[in-house]
């Protein structure tokens, strides 16, 4: 039998055989020469079928589909009595990617990077597909300051028609900016230009932020700030002319060139206001924080332009159009501002839709919202409902689009994106001194029990001086108007032998059941009622006020606890405040129907300060008073406040601060028994850390406190006060939290923990 074959390439490319033969009717199809491909995945890029008329044309158009594909570097066709014949070779495919020598990637996102090129395992190895692997992984290095890479790659072949593909990898060293120049710059001094930059010549921290590594889109960003500096100074005509970014030859240092043209300094003539307001004009005038007389500043323009449109959003004016338009008088310097004002139309909710809570019920998410479906779009509303997610502590991140209902003017939907986190808390509590050992504590809790909002907590402190066995319950919405219910259930042991305070042991059991009942948006209420049976112990250490006590009043008593507390709560944020206040009072009363009469009151003050983008003032206040009454005057000395420790004053241990009335000596040693007032004032400066802006942060503190004994003044002079450095971090395995404190006027008598910190993790 004698078979016709066709040049493949020529007829590939030309569509003309290299021989002519007499088309006939194909009998049969024959493949010959595939080894990973299946004979099926042939028969479906063939546009020739068993019974079609083969000719030239026909034989052409086969060879360039299967070309077409990718997974052949030859075919021919062939003709055997009536059959057709495609005898193919294929491609090698790629059996493995490897890397030598590559530290500053993860081997998996590399991976991932070249698989965009197509580059991977188990797909057709293309040579000018690996050339353009080889463009981006250099790419990515470049992005990384490595501008002296070499990479070498070899491709082996291996049985079965498959190769390895080795990239060979020369990283060197990262190149550092050197020196950024800004030439034309006369007004300001250079260096305080720079400090507006992210980019800078190599710092103390620059091994971490990578800041001294020249990148493109942090030029980028960096002249924006540049710019925006000298608007908001007045500088309406600044620009940048030119940047020029040079390597030294080495490949090892960077330097950058920045031209700008500064312009004159422009004050504002007037602002007015045009257009279709919507809302009474004296309002809106009064959003205008630009004034005529002013030096010009974007900043200020731009914020009373979005202010108006706020303002127009809270009315349902969804897509209003607030634009400042510009009248420049370049002799006198002047800059005249009409702002027009269209408000389009007013605007209703459509739909809510909720995505990316794979575990929290969409109705926990709904009932905080404080936009509703079918009502007026209220921009303070979608915001309030935005800010009371995030409080729930449930979410990474919270989204919110308000995009329009396609082929509508009045209609927006609100897509509203949640990402979860773990809502789970495994805690251990670490506290160490040079002299004391170390203390663990514990607790496990859930937030977000099962997805319902509920929050359930267990917790257990083993600690030889306090031990704790608490479960607690809390339904934040027992009905559906936001009255919350729950209780707790505990046993408490106290041995005091190890601490700065006087020898006793104690053993509470009890319970409470509390409710609490929303007021404001941001403020509400809680009444709660307890049972609580104390046995205390002395010894023949123990101080005479406590023996005295137990003489008096029984080694057992059984109190039933009253409490009530206010709170106000308008931080931006459940985990890393910016701004905002936070408040809370509690009173706590023992009542008449126990064996003890007492009363608790606390008050605490909170305010974030937002200084910058990059740094927050704290400032906390705390004071409290106790004391007894009726039948029982005497205060429970096991009631008494004590201050000193992570959650009052850093740098002195524990609970071992007080006042002369609050210390009690015996046998040489000096105890603390606690007093019925208590003061603590906190100072922090927070700043978060560049790239984990949302997870980490730092503070510097001062920190100031002390306890007073019944019938002692209220004495600035006995105050402890301790200085030092602390940081937070939402890490991957949990909360960290950690302070380094320093004692500023530590006296004969106080002991001091310079070292603490609270670990744990999520689940």
């Amino acid at each position: 039998m004698k078979k016709t074959p066709f040049a493949a390439l020529i007829a590939g490319l030309f569509a003309l055989p290299a021989l002519a033969f007499e088309p006939f009717a194909v009998q049969d199809i024959r493949i010959e020469g595939i080894q990973r491909t299946e004979a099926g995945t042939v028969f479906s890029y063939l546009p020739v079928k068993v019974g079609d008329t083969l000719d030239d044309e026909k034989a052409a158009q086969s060879i360039k589909a299967l070309f077409a594909t990718g997974f052949f570097k030859d075919v021919r066709v062939e003709v055997d009595d009536k059959v057709m014949v495609v005898v193919v070779q294929e491609r090698p495919a790629i059996a493995q990617i490897d890397f030598v020598g590559m530290k500053e990637f993860e081997k998996d996102a590399i991976i991932k990077a070249l698989k965009e090129t197509g580059i991977a395992q188990g797909r057709i190895f293309d040579r000018a597909q690996l050339e353009k692997a080889e463009q981006e992984l250099k790419r990515q290095y470049l992005s990384r300051g490595k501008y002296g890479v070499n990479i070498t790659t070899t491709v082996t072949p291996l049985e079965r028609n498959r190769v390895g593909i080795n990239f060979n990898i020369q990283e060197g060293d990262a190149a550092k900016i050197r020196k950024i120049n800004i030439v034309g710059a006369k007004s300001f001094p250079e260096k305080d230009l720079l400090s507006k930059f992210d980019l800078t010549t190599p710092g103390w921290i620059t091994w971490y932020t990578k800041n001294d590594q020249y990148s493109r889109q942090k030029l980028s960003a960096d002249l924006e700030k540049l710019k925006s500096f000298y608007m908001n100074q007045g500088y309406l005509e600044f620009a940048v002319d030119s940047t020029q970014v040079s390597i030294s030859p080495d490949k090892q240092d960077v330097y950058i060139t920045i031209n700008v043209t500064e312009g004159e300094r422009y004050q504002v003539s007037s602002v007015k206001l045009a257009g279709d307001f919507s809302i009474p004009e004296s309002e809106l005038k009064q959003l205008v924080t630009l004034k005529a007389g002013d030096v010009f500043s974007r900043e200020r323009l731009n914020d009373s332009t979005k202010a108006i449109g706020d303002r127009l959003g809270k009315e349902g004016y969804a897509f209003a159009n607030v634009n400042a338009s510009p009248e420049i008088d370049k002799e006198k310097r002047n800059v005249a501002f009409t702002i027009f004002v269209d408000p389009g139309k007013r605007v209703y909710v459509r739909r809510i839709n909720v995505t990316g809570n794979t575990k929290t019920r969409d109705e926990v998410i709904r009932r905080e919202l404080r936009q509703m479906e079918g009502g007026w779009y209220d921009a303070d509303r979608v915001q309030a409902s935005k800010l009371r997610l995030d409080r729930l502590g449930f979410f990474n991140e919270v989204a919110i689009e308000t995009p329009a209902v396609a082929g509508t003017a009045d209609q927006l939907d609100v897509n509203l994106n949640v990402s979860e986190k773990p809502t789970g808390n495994l805690m251990l509590g670490v506290g160490t001194s040079s002299v004391d050992k170390v203390i663990l504590s514990g607790s496990i809790s859930q937030n977000n029990f099962m997805g319902s909002g509920n929050n359930v907590t267990a917790q257990v402190n083993s600690a030889k001086t306090y031990r704790t066995y608490v479960f607690s319950y809390t339904n934040p919405y027992f009905t559906k108007d936001g009255v919350s219910q729950g209780f707790d259930i505990y046993h408490r042991t106290v041995n005091t032998a190890s601490t700065a305070l006087a020898y006793y042991s104690s053993a509470s059991t009890g319970g409470a059941i509390r409710f609490g009942f929303p007021i404001g948006e941001k403020e509400s209420l809680g009444f709660g009622i307890g049972i609580d049976s104390t046995a205390i112990t002395t010894y023949d250490n123990s101080p005479p006020q406590y023996k005295d006590y137990v003489n008096k009043f029984g080694s057992r008593n059984l109190s039933l606890p009253l409490t009530a507390n206010w709170a106000s709560d308008g931080k931006d944020s459940y985990l890393m405040p910016t701004r905002g206040t936070f408040q809370r009072a509690s009173l706590e009363v023992a009542t008449p129907g126990g064996d003890l009469q007492y009363y608790r009151a606390n008050y605490q003050l909170q305010h974030f300060f937002p200084l910058t983008s990059k740094f927050t003032l704290m400032l906390n206040g705390e004071v409290g008073y106790a004391d007894g009454y009726g039948s029982t005057p005497d205060m429970p000395f096991f009631k008494n406040f004590y201050a000193g420790g992570v959650n009052s004053v850093r740098g002195y241990k524990t609970s071992s601060l007080g006042t002369p009335g609050t210390i009690v000596t015996q046998d040489g040693t000096t105890y603390r028994i606690g007093g019925n007032r208590r003061v603590v004032g906190n100072a922090e400066l927070l700043w978060s850390v560049p790239g984990m802006e949302k997870s980490f942060r730092m503070g510097a503190f001062f920190d100031a406190g002390q306890v007073y004994g019944k019938g002692e003044p209220l004495s600035f002079s006995e105050m402890r006060y301790s200085t030092g450095l602390s940081a937070a971090w939402i890490s991957p395995i949990g909360p960290l939290k950690f302070s380094f404190g320093v004692p500023l006027n530590k006296k004969e008598g106080d002991k001091s923990e310079s070292f603490q910190f609270q670990m744990g993790t999520t689940f």
